[in-house]
Parts: C-alpha cells; structure tokens; sequence
C-alpha cells in the first residue's frame, strides 16, 4: 500500500494540491488501510476495496469512533479520491466509493474569534511584549516577531502556506498605505491583499528589527535566514492562546476571524471572496452561516428573560 501511497501523493502534487491537503488525504488513507487490515485480515490494495468496504467503513467511524460528520466525509472524501485516481490511471475497472453518499449535517459557520477573544488576544500579545522589554530582552526580539505575525495573520486572512512563503519582495509598505502580494495561492493563483493600519503598524514594527534574509518571517538568529516553519507558526499561536485563554487558536482560525469582521462590517461577499482567494462565492457564503459560539450566545441571552 506504501507504493500506491506514494504513487497517489505525486499525483495530487502535479495537481497542484497544497502540502496540508495532500497530508491530509494520506494520513485519512492510512486510517483506513489500518481498519481494511484489521477487518478483512488482509494487506489493503486498492484493486480489493468494494462497496461494501467502504459502507462498513462509515458505519465503523459513525458507531464505533463516533466521529462528527465533517470527520466521516473528510475521511469518504479522500478514499473517493483514491479511488477516482486509481479508475482513470487503469488500476481499477468501477469506483467502489461512487455510490456511497455523505452524512447529511447541518451547516455550522467555522470557528473564528469573538470580539472579546480579539480583546483578550491583542491584550495578551501587548502584556507579553512589555514583560520581555523589561525582565527577559535577549527574548524581545523573537516576541517581536511573534506578536508581529499574530496581528498580520489576523488582519489580513493569509492561508499558512501563503504566509510562511512571503518574500520581502512581496511587501510594498509605507506610513499610508501597504499591500502584499501573494505569488502562490492555493490553485497557484496570485492576488494582491491590502493592508490596514494595525497590519502595516505591525509589520513596520517587525521589519525596523528584523535580521536581514530573504523571507519576510525568518528565525532571529544570523543573517539570511531560511522562512519560518509552518510548525513554527502553530507553536507562536499555541503561545498566545495559552496566554489569552482562548481554547483554539490556529491560522485558519485567523483567517475566519478576518473575514468574518469584514462580514460583520458589511463588506461584500465578492470582495471578502477576492481578499481571501476563494474562487467561488459558495466557499465564501460560510461567514454569513452562524458559528457554534454564535449558536450558544443565542441561546445564553435567553437566560432570565
């Protein structure tokens, strides 16, 4: 199975797939071969999967893992793809997945901040700035660059991937007016992102201390440093969420949480659409579906009246 795997994963990589979707795809294909094996008492081929596989297999996430309905699709979704990869390249003669439809589910916003954890975030990243100013100042400089890339991923909505790839020369920045240019979206589009005031005093912030190189977000220490991880990222999130008591904090959850402010600041939804690269207005429709926390305020302010 390793070799189809590998077959598979350089199929999504000349399809242009990002690196997090093609990781994801493999890691839910692994689920799945563990459970064939487990089950059938044989190694998984692609050439042995039938029908009925894959009914056994929802039902197994739904009833046994009580998975959520998002997890059972995402899981169906990457197994279709295999399999519709390996019927057009001849591996097989019908797609055992083709017939096999999706959990029906009820359409929740994805999860993005509230204004009070924008408070408590913002309030967290100055509170850690100034404790490193005063007592730990060999530090400053990398919570510098932290709070800097928290507050740009929250107020311009860039995808990890398109973040961590910024070169300088992406940048255009001045006291008034700023954008950044994004050379690699995902489905390899670019698109130019403008930059509000909190994002330029951010970056200026960044750039007045940053060590010279080539990638806009680098390491502190030398100079021409390679970019920032993608881990690397996570981890500086993880940092202040922790610090803001916030339960989850994730650069997608950034990038809802900017464009459901401009949602909620009437912007429209085809620009919110050309901001954030989607290509379709559909993807975009998600900011004016109501957020689990949405659904719990509504229901708390029903409490004492």
């Amino acid at each position: 199975m390793n070799a189809v795997l590998n077959s598979f994963e350089q199929y999504l990589t000349g399809q242009d797939v990002s690196p997090l979707t093609t990781q994801g795809y493999l890691a839910d294909l692994r689920h799945f071969a563990r459970w064939f094996e487990q089950t059938n008492g044989e190694e998984l081929t692609v050439q042995r999967i039938t029908p009925t596989d894959v009914k056994e297999y929802k039902q197994f996430l739904l009833t046994v893992e009580r998975r959520k309905a998002s997890t059972v699709n995402r899981r169906l979704a990457a197994l279709s793809s295999l399999t519709r990869w390996a019927r057009q390249s001849g591996q097989i003669q019908s797609d055992p997945t083709e017939y096999i439809k999706c959990v029906a589910n009820v359409a929740r916003g994805p999860k993005w901040l509230d204004k009070h954890q924008q408070y408590a975030l913002n309030r967290a990243i100055e509170n850690d700035l100034q404790l490193a100013k005063l007592k730990y100042p060999k530090r400053w400089l990398i919570r510098r660059r932290d709070a800097s890339l928290v507050l740009f991923l929250l107020h311009t909505g860039l995808r990890l991937s398109e973040v961590v790839g910024l070169h300088m020369s992406d940048v255009s920045l001045s006291e008034r007016k700023g954008n950044v240019r994004v050379q690699h979206g995902k489905g390899g589009k670019q698109r130019n992102v403008p930059l509000n005031s909190d994002a330029r005093k951010a970056l200026q912030e960044w750039c007045a201390v940053r060590p010279k190189g080539e990638y806009l977000w680098t390491p502190v220490e030398g100079e021409n440093n390679p970019a920032l991880t993608g881990r690397a990222v996570q981890r500086i999130l993880a940092h202040y969420a922790k610090a803001a008591g916030i339960d989850e904090l994730t650069p997608h959850v950034c990038r809802h949480t900017f464009a459901k402010n401009l949602v909620d600041n009437e912007v429209g939804l085809e620009k919110v659409a050309a901001l954030l690269g989607h290509s379709s207005l559909n993807t975009t429709r998600v900011y004016i579906t109501p957020s689990e926390r949405d659904l719990e305020l509504a229901v708390e302010n029903l409490a004492g009246k």
